[in-house]
């Protein structure tokens, strides 16, 4: 069972103390018979008051903000059943009076007695109550707290008076701050699509109908100073050309070619001649009035412009000088429509204008030299390459001749030798149709030049032992090897050169059926290779053919690898890759590896590392193709003697709808 008598079902006093070590000591006094409440100011005490409705209130007198004499009278009023006791360590004369003519019903003095304070409480909790013997203290109290009201309303007057003064210099502030903000944010706006336009009459028209729309304007027009073509030129010109316009009137203008006089006596032309930005607020007056400019508008396309701003185009010259280019006109049908804030937004938009004019006037003689440097290198790649591959197949071509020679040489021995034996046989054997056709090839080896006579001279001075080494089928049979391996290797070419050219067949690919499959058709023994695919591995776009050749490669590199690694491994792994949307498939062997100063030649055309061993050197560059054609990368990391990885990562299959779920 609960104590019933404990602090949460007995009575609940609020202490009201800015002082934190008489609330301490309150609260040490009295919470092992009382609930606490505490409070360090007269607000907070009158809250408290309000939602604890606590049985005794203590309350110092002497607080910041509202005393505890205010205090002790709001809460009297709230608790009419409750004693409030005042504390105060104040011994002026009367204090106890006045305590009591502001509502408290008892008194006790600071610093607070020990051995005294608990009996206290309790007497008061206990209905002790403490009279005021004279109503002139009430009296003068009630006339102090009238005084004290009439001096807070009045300063609360005066404050809501600043506050009123205050509001309306910040709401001028605020819809001005929000103004700038708007401009600004147009300008930034603006000057976004304007720089990313590099055709010049494009970027003028856009840069006049974007001002327009953004900033809300009655009209604005690009003049730019005479052949602005190419900016190095020094921006010379005395006229400022209209190149862009707003709605029927720019094009109108634009059309007729209009212009102005740059230091004449337009807006236009002083802005270019002094580089600042002017301002008109009234078009239509005579004279400029106080702070104007002098302006003289005169264009009946325009009949509605009555405020004008002109901004210069300024532009770093060739040679590292500053030139203005042209300027900007914007115009409205309001009067003093512009002000500095204005200058400073649409000032923005007319720098990163004269930068964007800048690069669409160089973006001509860039195309121009970017079309000459890319035909120059393209002549020389294809000379590079033709270069390349010539070499390559002269080597490969090389031994064919000897081979053909050596061959030419021994059917001609061989010829002769038949040839000597057909002379002393038998004339039925003569006339048999193996002889004639012998007889034949002989006429025809000698109309060709072959001396017969020689060749057999020859022979019969060689013993036989030595015809038996120098002469025999097996070297006849290893000449015509040398010339189908070289003429194999020469063809093989094609496939590698316009392989990844063809016009690809893209459906959805499957990779562990694919891998599964290429691994199966090179007849690759299990103890040497082994596979891992990820449960959640993607499906992906390409040409199957052309994808199992990439790996068919990759695989057959890391074999060859391998030929002289006693531990032979090989570890094809497909996984989602970090990349999003990416899947990555790693073809891992244990073999020599590839040595650091040759990483980056291997994805060279006709670069290879095996020697004569064969290899075109263009079965990786062709890899690097097709993975590249579709959207993905090859990647490598080898160290010598470790091994090699290869990593293919491709973008996985979007079209969820093409997906075949594989059986």
């Amino acid at each position: 069972m609960p104590d019933m008598d404990g602090p949460a079902f007995g009575k609940k006093i609020l202490c009201i103390d800015d002082t934190p070590h008489v609330r301490m000591l309150v609260q040490r006094l009295l919470s092992s018979d009382y609930a606490i409440v505490e409070a360090d100011d007269g607000l907070q005490g009158i809250d408290l008051a309000e939602v604890e409705r606590p049985d005794l209130v203590l309350v110092d007198l002497h607080m910041p903000g509202l005393t505890g004499y205010e205090v002790a009278t709001r809460i009297k009023s709230i608790l009419p059943g409750s004693p409030v006791v005042a504390l105060t360590a104040d011994v002026t004369d009367n204090v106890r009076e006045r305590a009591l003519a502001s509502g408290c019903d008892g008194y006790l003095s600071k610093p607070i007695d020990p051995d005294r304070f608990v009996e206290q409480v309790r007497a008061y909790l206990s209905g002790e109550r403490e009279f005021l013997d004279d109503d002139r203290f009430r009296q003068i109290y009630q006339q102090t707290l009238v005084a004290r009201l009439e001096k807070n309303v009045r300063e609360l007057t005066e404050a809501l008076a600043r506050n009123a003064k205050l509001n309306a210099e910040n709401l001028q502030l605020l819809e001005k701050a929000q103004r700038r903000a708007k401009l600004l944010e147009a300008g930034a706006r603006a000057s976004r699509r304007i720089t990313s336009i590099l055709d010049l009459e494009k970027l003028l028209q856009a840069t006049v109908d974007t001002i327009c729309d953004d900033f809300g304007f009655y009209y604005a027009g690009v003049f730019l100073r005479g052949d602005v073509n190419l900016p190095g030129s020094g921006f010379v010109g005395r006229w400022a050309v209209l190149r862009a316009g707003r709605g029927e009137a720019g094009a109108k203008l634009v059309a007729e070619g209009h212009k102005l006089q740059v230091g004449g006596d337009s807006m236009v032309g002083v802005a270019i001649a002094q580089r600042r930005a002017l301002i008109a607020l009234d078009v239509t007056s005579s004279p400029a009035g106080p702070g104007e400019e002098p302006v003289r508008f005169q264009n009946h396309y325009l009949p509605d412009t009555r405020s004008e701003m002109a901004l210069p185009l300024i532009l770093g010259t060739a040679d590292g000088g500053i030139g203005v280019i042209g300027a900007l006109t914007v115009q409205s049908t309001e009067e003093a429509a512009f002000s500095d804030d204005d200058i400073a937004a649409l000032q923005i938009v007319a720098d990163q204008l004269a930068v964007a004019i800048g690069n669409a006037s160089l973006l001509g003689d860039l195309e121009r030299t970017h079309r000459e440097l890319t035909r120059t290198r393209t002549y020389e790649a294809i000379a590079n390459a033709t270069g390349e591959a010539i070499h390559w197949v002269g080597n490969k071509a090389a031994p064919i001749p000897g081979s053909v020679t050596r061959i030419t040489e021994d059917i001609v021995r061989y010829l002769c030798m038949a040839n000597a034996l057909l002379a002393e046989a038998p004339p039925e054997l003569r006339e048999r149709d193996f002889a004639r056709l012998l007889a034949q090839a002989v006429g025809e080896m000698e109309e060709r030049g072959f001396r017969l006579d020689e060749v057999q001279a020859a022979l019969e001075a060689q013993s036989l032992e030595r015809l038996r080494r120098t002469l025999g089928f097996e070297s006849i049979y290893e000449d015509l090897q040398i010339i189908e391996k070289s003429a194999r290797a020469i063809l093989n070419i094609k496939e590698d050169l316009i392989g990844p050219a063809r016009q690809r067949k893209d459906e959805i690919v499957h990779l562990p059926e694919l891998l599964e499959e290429t691994i199966a058709s090179m007849g690759i023994p299990p103890e040497i290779v082994r596979t891992l695919f990820s449960p959640d591995l993607l499906p992906v776009r390409a040409d199957p053919a052309q994808l199992s050749r990439v790996f068919t490669n990759l695989l057959k590199n890391a074999l060859e690898a391998m030929e002289d690694v006693e531990e032979k491994k090989l570890f094809v792994w497909a996984r989602r890759a970090d990349e999003p949307d990416y899947v990555v498939v790693d073809v891992i062997d244990s073999g020599v590896g590839i040595p650091p100063e040759s990483i980056d030649k291997i994805w060279m055309a006709f670069y290879t590392t095996k020697g004569d061993r064969g290899g075109t050197g263009l079965g990786l560059p062709a890899c690097a193709q097709i993975i590249g054609q579709l959207n993905g990368k090859v990647t490598l990391e080898s160290e010598a003697g470790l091994g090699t990885t290869f990593s293919v990562f491709l973008p996985a299959a979007k079209e969820e709808t093409d997906v075949r779920i594989p059986a």
